[in-house]
């Protein structure tokens, strides 16, 4: 009787011993019990990097902020309370369960409590915009900041953006769908472009081809913008744009020049700081971005980064630095070869210069377009374009 007694103590010992590994173990995979400060500024740090609406992914259970409230209880209430978390949605508008999905995005877009939102918007035809316009009414005096991508024929112009009245920033993808592969820009995106909001000072578009009287058509939009992102096939179509931008401080240009056109007519830009254009063209020896070059006073350019110019045009760079009697701090050519003479020249005439290499990472990604972009190892040409269906 002795021996069973003792073999049930031990038994009971046991199994109070697993007990204790158990909650032992609980407590070590349980949620961090910090204080709500502290978590919430962890939960901050836990949302996808990214630089601007172009970024951001259709949302997903297994990626902040969603995740954050799968966890358990307390960590849901404390992500749900935070407005900042729900700031930013990727919208995409199909032939789906759209009541289901409408649910699902208005819910996040009310956790945003009367915080600025960044938004990108997925659709296809006028009908997808129906819904999306009634989704997004109730919000529309807090979007910001959005981007847009155009990817079938049969989707309506950007003039369903013109009531957007806090709107400072906007990112159009246009799929050849749209444009039809030509030159010109489609009438009916330039009318759209003409309307946008007054507040907008920040704008880029891949997938167009400017021309000199698309500029123009698209006024006013050009003279109330600091940033911008366009591509342009004409010479005297930057010039022009310049011209109708009197208030950029930031360009980033793909200048694609099939033709040779005398710019005789110089041109002074007084606030533009940074520039950063491609040069593309059917002459091995870019007599248009010469030309360009010889026409452009640039007196407030602070950086200047420069692509795919074969032969360097040192002498017209040269007076093109004495002609501006610039700060500039930055030079970047890709693509391209300058001596260490040639520098030496520009750095007696601009003490400020500096000259990055293209392993400088000192030299950042400012656009969407197939511009100068630098990651950790190195250059890579990075095209962000319109989905193709």
């Amino acid at each position: 009787m002795d021996g069973i007694q003792a073999f049930q103590q031990q038994l009971i010992e046991q199994k109070n011993g697993i007990i204790e590994s158990i909650n032992l173990h609980n407590k070590l995979v349980s949620p961090l019990c910090l204080p709500t400060e502290v978590l919430s500024q962890i939960f901050c740090h836990c949302l996808p990097q990214i630089r601007g609406p172009e970024g951001l992914d259709l949302p997903s259970k297994l990626i902040a902020p969603m995740l954050l409230t799968r966890i358990c209880r307390r960590w849901r209430d404390i992500a749900v309370g935070m407005p900042n978390l729900w700031c930013k949605l990727y919208v995409e508008v199909d032939d789906g369960n759209w009541q289901q999905a409408a649910f699902f995005y208005d819910s996040w877009l009310k956790r945003a409590r009367g915080r600025p939102l960044s938004l990108k918007l997925q659709f296809y035809a006028d009908d997808h915009w129906t819904k999306l316009q009634c989704l997004l009414q109730p919000y529309v005096n807090r979007i910001s900041s959005l981007c847009v991508d155009l990817c079938h024929h049969d989707a309506p112009e950007l003039n369903m953006f013109t009531d957007f009245p806090v709107l400072e920033e906007m990112l159009v993808f246009v799929n050849d769908d749209i444009s039809g592969g030509d030159a010109a820009v489609p009438a009916s995106i330039s009318r759209s472009f003409s309307q946008l909001p007054p507040t907008l000072n920040s704008f880029a578009v891949s997938g167009l081809l400017f021309g000199f009287d698309d500029l123009s058509s698209c006024n006013p939009l050009w003279a109330q913008l600091t940033t911008l992102e366009i591509e342009i096939w004409q010479p005297d179509g930057v010039l022009h744009l310049l011209r109708l931008a009197p208030n950029l401080s930031s360009l980033t240009i793909i200048a694609l020049f099939d033709n040779v056109q005398a710019l005789t007519e110089p041109f002074t830009h007084t606030k533009l700081q940074i520039l950063q254009i491609t040069c593309e063209s059917s002459f091995n020896t870019d007599p248009p971005f010469c030309d360009l070059l010889n026409a452009l006073s640039l007196p407030t350019l602070r950086v200047l980064a420069i692509r795919d110019v074969p032969e360097w045009p040192h002498e017209e760079f040269k007076a093109f630095l004495v002609r501006s009697e610039c700060s500039l701090e930055s030079l970047n050519v890709l693509d391209g070869v300058v001596t260490d003479e040639q520098r030496a020249e520009y750095a007696a005439l601009v003490p400020s210069l500096s000259f990055s290499s293209p392993y400088d990472d000192s030299i950042k990604r400012i656009g969407i377009l197939d511009v100068l972009v630098l990651d950790q190892g190195g250059w890579n040409k990075t095209i962000i374009a319109a989905k193709m269906y």
